[in-house]
């Protein structure tokens, strides 16, 4: 896309959810383009609900076919704090330890997230969970419906 066109703007709202932490999990998505919304899910039969939250937005970036502007909204605060203080940036330099000297937990799929994530311009937004914010409950519903039973 050459820099005269006007890159797609998209809205992402994501969600996990687990039955048991660990346990069954299941993960959602709504992406918002213009008046177009498509809402995608899937589910782990054990995982974890940190797991999850990284796979709604893998998931819900997976769907994009090409570069977009997005705005990710969340209620994780451990995927929205990982990008707005930036820990991946130290993750990488440390070759995936934490400050404390660990190795970074669900470092995979930190580094699918960065990968599909990497031809979109990306901001993140938190939402507060359970707070009556309708594209937020939508994504819980659809991971809770996700999850293998």
């Amino acid at each position: 896309m050459s820099d005269t066109e006007a890159s797609k703007q998209v809205i992402i709202y994501t969600d996990g959810a687990c039955s048991k932490n660990p346990g069954p999990g299941g993960w959602a998505a709504v992406l918002k383009y213009g008046e177009h919304i498509k809402e995608v899910s899937g589910g782990e039969p054990h995982t974890t609900n940190q797991r999850m939250e990284i796979m709604a937005v893998i998931g819900a970036l997976r769907v994009l076919k090409q570069p977009c502007d997005v705005v990710v909204y969340s209620d994780s605060a451990y995927v929205i704090n990982c990008f707005q203080q930036k820990w991946y940036v130290n993750w990488q330099r440390n070759g995936w330890r934490n400050s404390k000297g660990e190795t970074v937990q669900n470092r995979d799929l930190w580094e699918e997230l960065l990968s599909v994530m990497a031809p979109h311009k990306v901001q993140w937004k938190k939402v507060k969970g359970h707070a009556g914010v309708a594209w937020n409950e939508r994504c819980d519903e659809l991971a809770r419906a996700a999850i293998p039973r």
